[in-house]
């Protein structure tokens, strides 16, 4: 008996002439879903492209939403016209070239399946465009342009993200992640997706009040994570401030601080149709943020380089993982800086030590051939990393023996053995979240005395292997010592870069609905 496989498309087509609703297709709303993704750090040499975004389009775009299955009970409530979505891992700024591509082939597609009831506009918000300041608002000021201002658009961000005035008015609802780390990223999609659905099945449309308020906090995420107070609190207290249709969503933005925008400073956003209540969620939430400003510090014990090692090699706490901050390839680093490799290799304690350190991890395309050329078991002599970013160090030579190689046609990694140190190079920056992205390549993480990774705070499988953690403040493009970076554009006075300013109004400002299109 062969088995009859429904892609999501077709079992759209299904679903909506009437299989379980018994609803014509022309009674259910059509709703787009278009966005592009991507945390960007100006302070960067980093140039992030178009293949970054890995840009997906038509029925593959469901593959970013499981509540979206066939069983949902979501899918069947609407007609969905996936266009384009991309999500790039975090790097350096946007080419204009990239975005006026995938910002075009975005507008084309939905062109073509117009008329539209909403869209769910699925963005990240810290994406930086050469030549271009806010570049989310620009994207959706041209989205309106073209489907109208009836159309009810709802935007799920990352907290990390930044949102301007022009963004706040170009969208219905907006809403952001509770959580960091983003663990609720999904659960948070998915709220965008169910208001939208909700105001439109119901009627009742555009919600009748937004409120914006910039708070002049800039501060990086390993300082405001949701596992440690203020922000746990913070972010817990939202739910209770939601009150139906009253005030239907609030959010609070941490903005990004690796990026040297106006637009980059902390903000509260709520909506509904009760404008007192409205006001008086987004001005509480608002007072709450800027009132424990000074209560947030480092998710982890900080401190530089030299004294984590020192800390690292006295400890029997397995492994001691320290986390080479300011290379963050997930926070937008370059990921190719080479500074902490060269002190661990120039550290005479460790190389006395006999522990075994793993490094995670450093680019080194031509070094990454060599190493496949000589084999498992062979040696290599060659250097790696500094070809994006060599101001802090130049490339590192690294020269040992060869114990794994894993190829693959879009990133092949090797691990070669210098002494007690195990290196992790690959052909493209890569980040290392997971155990099993160790023991692919022969490494048993758990067992290593010492694990250095370049992150800031650890994702959760990470953190639950630890056996001791300290941060180190290293350089590199998304340095988290931010007194260090040399801001010019954003709005001063902010904190904690002027940490004695007078307290700023945090009354709300009502946003004008979309009905006209905010330029």
């Amino acid at each position: 008996m062969k088995k009859v496989l429904f892609s999501i498309p077709i079992l759209l087509i299904i679903i909506s002439t009437g299989c379980n609703t018994g609803r014509a297709q022309k009674e259910l709303p059509r709703i787009a879903i278009a966005g592009i993704a991507i945390e960007s750090s100006t302070f960067s040499p980093a140039v992030s492209h178009e293949d970054a975004f890995r840009a997906r389009t038509g029925d593959e775009v469901f593959t970013y939403y499981p509540f979206m299955s066939p069983d949902s009970g979501i899918i069947n409530r609407a007609v969905w016209l996936p266009t384009l979505r991309g999500h790039a891992m975090p790097g350096g700024i946007v080419t204009r070239e990239a975005y006026e591509s995938l910002v075009t082939k975005t507008l084309n597609m939905l062109r073509e399946i117009l008329p539209l009831d909403g869209l769910f506009f699925d963005i990240h918000g810290a994406m930086s465009v050469q030549g271009l300041d806010d570049p989310e608002g620009d994207f959706l000021v041209r989205i309106r342009e073209l489907v109208g201002t009836d159309v009810l658009i709802s935007t799920s961000m990352d907290l990390h993200g930044n949102v301007s005035p022009r963004l706040a008015q170009n969208t219905d609802m907006i809403t952001c992640y509770r959580l960091a780390p983003h663990e609720d990223a999904i659960e948070s999609k998915k709220r965008a997706v169910t208001n939208l659905l909700s105001r439109l099945e119901t009627g009742k449309g555009k919600p009748s009040y937004k409120i914006w308020i910039p708070v002049p906090v800039l501060l990086p995420g390993e300082k405001t994570s949701t596992r440690i107070e203020p922000g746990k609190s913070l972010y817990a207290a939202i739910p209770g401030m939601l009150d139906d249709d009253n005030v239907i969503d609030a959010a609070i933005w941490m903005s990004y601080p690796w990026a040297d925008e106006p637009r980059n400073h902390g903000v509260v956003m709520a909506y509904g149709d009760d404008k007192e209540a409205v006001a008086k969620a987004a001005e509480k939430l608002a007072r709450h943020f800027w009132d424990v400003r000074k209560e947030f510090d480092f998710v982890a014990p900080t401190t530089y380089l030299d004294e984590a090692l020192k800390k690292a090699l006295a400890s029997d706490k397995k492994p001691f993982i320290i986390s080479d901050m300011g290379d963050n390839p997930t926070a937008g680093g370059a990921g190719d800086v080479t500074w902490t490799l060269h002190e661990l290799f120039k550290d005479t304690a460790l190389q006395s030590s006999g522990k075994t350190l793993i490094y995670a991890s450093i680019p080194g395309t031509e070094f990454v051939k060599k190493a496949v050329e000589a084999g498992v078991g062979g040696e290599v002599d060659a250097t790696a990393g500094a070809e994006v970013d060599s101001r802090f160090a130049p490339p590192i030579r690294l020269k040992g023996v060869v114990t794994a190689i894993k190829e693959d046609t879009a990133n092949t990694e090797v691990v070669v053995k210098s002494g007690n140190i195990y290196t992790i190079v690959t052909e493209k920056r890569n980040a290392y979240h997971y155990e099993k992205q160790f023991i692919d390549l022969g490494l048993k993480p758990r067992e290593a005395d010492i694990l250095v990774v370049k992150i800031g705070y650890l994702v959760p499988e990470l953190y639950d292997m630890r056996g001791d953690w300290l941060m180190a403040l290293t350089p590199g493009g998304v340095d988290q010592d931010l007194l260090r970076l040399p801001y010019k554009r954003i709005n001063r006075p902010m904190y904690p870069l002027d940490p004695g300013m007078r307290d700023p109004d945090l009354s709300a400002q009502f946003i004008p609905l979309s009905d006209e299109i905010m330029y």
